[in-house]
């Protein structure tokens, strides 16, 4: 009988720490206005690509910190694995069951992302004004802050002009990048329906 119960308990705990951060219900009806964003596949990661000036907006902390981009790619994933120099076996197990926590990592770019990440999968999508403001709410929910509102600044990030940030969640084999991404469409509203 606590064979069978072990298993069970330890996915209940797996499954009910892998909900963070949450998707934002779409509430907002302006339909109106029309925003090019990009999903960015790497292979074995994604990012959202959004205007750098809307972006700005909801994290200022940004816009202070890199040279007025036209685009940011924003990731969220496993604070160890995504910063580590070199990728191990043992990175890779602590990421998928025993996280240390999770990070956001921002780069900042002008160029046409097609062009930017020309080895990635970049797809592109149009939403509207309220589309748009539920994404922003879920990426700027994603941020930890300080006691003063801010985003905490980690370590320069991967490739270009890039930044780690401190971020709300706990990556793990059931809450992946991929989870974030497909979480942030869901925000979107409809958009996720072009996607998935």
């Amino acid at each position: 009988m606590m064979k069978k119960i072990i298993p069970a308990v330890v996915c209940l705990l797996l499954c009910s720490c892998s909900t963070f951060p949450q998707a934002v219900a779409p509430v907002n009806n302006d339909f109106a206005g029309q925003h090019n964003i990009y999903i960015v596949s790497h292979g074995w990661h994604t990012g959202i690509v959004v205007p750098a000036a809307i972006v700005n907006r909801v994290l200022p902390q940004l816009d202070a910190r890199f040279a007025q981009p036209k685009w940011y790619e924003i990731g969220w994933g496993d604070k160890g694995f995504y910063q580590a120099q070199e990728i191990t076996s043992r990175l890779t197990l602590q990421a998928m069951f025993w996280s240390t926590g999770a990070v956001m990592h921002v780069v900042a770019f002008s160029a046409p992302p097609e062009r930017y990440f020309p080895g990635s999968e970049v797809k592109p999508l149009t939403i509207n004004n309220g589309q748009l403001a539920t994404l922003m709410l879920f990426i700027g929910r994603s941020f930890s802050r300080s006691e003063a509102g801010n985003v905490i600044p980690l370590k320069k990030g991967i490739y270009g002009d890039s930044q780690f940030y401190a971020a709300n969640g706990r990556y793990g084999i059931l809450n992946t990048c991929n989870k974030w991404t497909a979480k942030g469409l869901q925000s979107a509203g409809d958009a996720a329906n072009l996607l998935i």
